[in-house]
């Protein structure tokens, strides 16, 4: 696996689980325990699943006496975004002409349909 930010993140995004990990931390900050509540996984699965975000980035883990709160860290989310950012446009620009050349399809079938 590539060690570049981006590659780690997406590989981190790429789980269903860390995903909702994610969403979770969104809310707050929130201790192992606390995250490992709702999933039908082991404790040390859900530690190994916040390993991966933290080694991408995505989660840092405190210490406040024996309180240990995971956080959300939103700069590589920041990353994907403004790399996917950089393809919008032209995702959009096809999205358009897509839309446009479904439309006169259905205008040319209702046509007909009216011409029989």
């Amino acid at each position: 696996m590539a060690d570049d930010p981006l590659s780690l993140t997406f590989a981190a995004l790429a789980d269903p689980t860390r995903r909702a990990l994610l969403a979770r931390l969104a809310e707050g900050e929130a201790t192992v325990n606390e995250l490992a509540e709702p999933f039908p996984i082991s404790l040390q699965a859900v530690s190994r699943h916040l390993k991966v975000l933290e080694r991408a980035g995505l989660i840092t883990r405190g210490r406040e006496a024996q309180w240990r709160p995971c956080r959300l860290e939103t700069a590589p989310l920041r990353e994907v975004s403004d790399w996917l950012g950089r393809y919008r446009g032209r995702w959009e620009d096809r999205f358009g002409r897509l839309e446009a050349e479904i439309s006169r399809i259905r205008e040319q079938a209702r046509e007909q349909g009216e011409g029989q």
